[in-house]
């Protein structure tokens, strides 16, 4: 893979247009009276790419920073206005596959809070 800082940032874009359409769909179909479930947090974690790589400082240029556990992270990327952990991790599920189509090791992660 050989991104430059706008094709990943054009990237970022399409994974978070994507979780915010999946978080929207799930909300609508298992919160339509505007209810909802545990609160928590969600994200994606981007695995295998070193920062010191050309394709690392692109990451870092396009503000994808890494994390303690050593991934590039994106937090929220649906940017949901929820704290539903279940739909916000629909969003991360989204924004993980979008990574994915362009060859990245991308998961999708959550926790309560």
């Amino acid at each position: 893979m050989n991104y430059t800082v706008t094709e990943l940032q054009n990237i970022v874009t399409e994974a978070q247009e994507a979780a915010h359409t999946a978080a929207d769909a799930f909300e609508k179909q298992y919160f339509p009276d505007g209810g909802w479930g545990a609160c928590g947090f969600a994200w994606v974690d981007i695995w295998g790419i070193k920062g010191n790589t050309k394709l690392g400082r692109a990451m870092k240029a396009a503000g994808i920073e890494k994390d303690y556990k050593g991934a590039h992270s994106i937090w929220n990327p649906s940017k949901y206005p929820t704290q539903n952990v279940d739909t916000l991790e629909a969003g991360a599920r989204a924004a993980a596959d979008v990574l994915k189509r362009y060859g990245f090791t991308a998961y999708a992660g959550s926790r309560l809070d």
